[in-house]
């Protein structure tokens, strides 16, 4: 059977790469999008949910919108240089024919799972303020949960959004802290391996001989983002960061975990890092902690040639 989940998303470009790969992937069956900020606003981020499951004649899956700012404070706004300001490379799509469902994220997260518990994982691809939100609407959900399976976090390398922090978890740490510390098992797939996940201009060519609709769509959309990481990072190409969480879903024997507490930085310098807890004794901060599956390590190649076999035959 495949494996139900539902993607936390802000529709940015890697968001858009990692909802086709888990729509072309047989084992996960995506019973919704909820939305979020982070890349784009949310209600953007909603608009282009829609748009891509239109993309991807898929609109029998729900849109449910989230939040707009984080828990504790304002959104600090959108990466156009990274994204684009449509979050879509700057390819400006025509609006969607389709709207969200009428229930917010936190209220969709929760109803889902209470509809079908142990059935479900969690995908956030975004900042964790929704899923942080569903747990205060109902606690239960860490019982109802199969697991939560998040892209963000810098265990044991520098941020990406400030020298200590990763975008996701820095755009609402409280949020972060809050899900890294409730009762279920969470796996962190930050950039200590999604740095090692390099998509090449060759791989990155070879979506254009899919042909179909969904690989169109990431030619079109890859060059504003490609140029982005080309101008800030040594290599040609780019980095894999959300598709990296669809992987693990469908194989984590490409990734090599430790589990260890985190906790998540709030104030000052250290805002947004995910701190492990390593070591046998543990300062007062990470006792009584969850152990968090951290991903350390990973096969890169593996990740983005399943990625790439799975749109090429969609």
């Amino acid at each position: 059977m495949p494996r139900k989940i539902i993607i936390d998303t802000d529709p940015g470009v890697d968001d858009t790469m990692a909802i086709f790969f888990a729509l072309c992937s047989p084992e996960l069956d995506v019973i919704g999008l909820t939305t979020i900020f982070g890349n784009v606003h949310t209600e953007l981020a909603t608009t282009n949910a829609l748009r891509l499951l239109e993309i991807a004649d898929r609109n029998d899956i729900p849109v449910a919108h989230g939040a707009d700012n984080a828990l504790t404070g304002p959104y600090e706004g959108p990466v156009p240089f990274v994204h684009g300001s449509d979050g879509q490379g700057e390819i400006f799509l025509p609006d969607p024919a389709g709207a969200p469902v009428d229930l917010s994220a936190a209220q969709f997260i929760v109803e889902r799972l209470r509809a079908c518990p142990g059935e479900i994982a969690l995908a956030p691809l975004g900042p964790l303020t929704n899923i942080a939100l569903a747990l205060r609407l109902e606690p239960r959900i860490t019982e109802w949960v199969d697991e939560v399976v998040l892209m963000g976090g810098n265990a044991l390398v520098p941020g990406n959004a400030s020298p200590a922090g990763e975008a996701n978890i820095r755009n609402d740490p409280e949020a972060a802290d809050l899900v890294f510390g409730a009762d279920w098992q969470v796996t962190m797939v930050g950039l200590d391996v999604t740095l090692k996940v390099h998509m090449t201009p060759d791989d990155i060519a070879d979506y254009a001989t899919h042909g179909n609709p969904m690989s169109d769509h990431i030619t079109r959309v890859l060059p504003h983002y490609r140029n982005y990481f080309e101008s800030n990072y040594p290599a040609k190409g780019i980095f894999v960061h959300d598709s990296s969480a669809i992987a693990y879903l469908i194989d984590p024997a490409l990734f090599t975990v430790e589990r260890w507490p985190i906790r998540v930085g709030a104030q000052g310098l250290g805002r947004g890092k995910t701190w492990p807890g390593i070591g046998k004794f543990l300062r007062p901060p990470w006792q009584n902690r969850p152990l968090v599956n951290v991903c350390v390590d990973v096969d890169g190649r593996g990740v983005v040639e399943l990625e790439a076999e799975r749109l090429r035959r969609a």
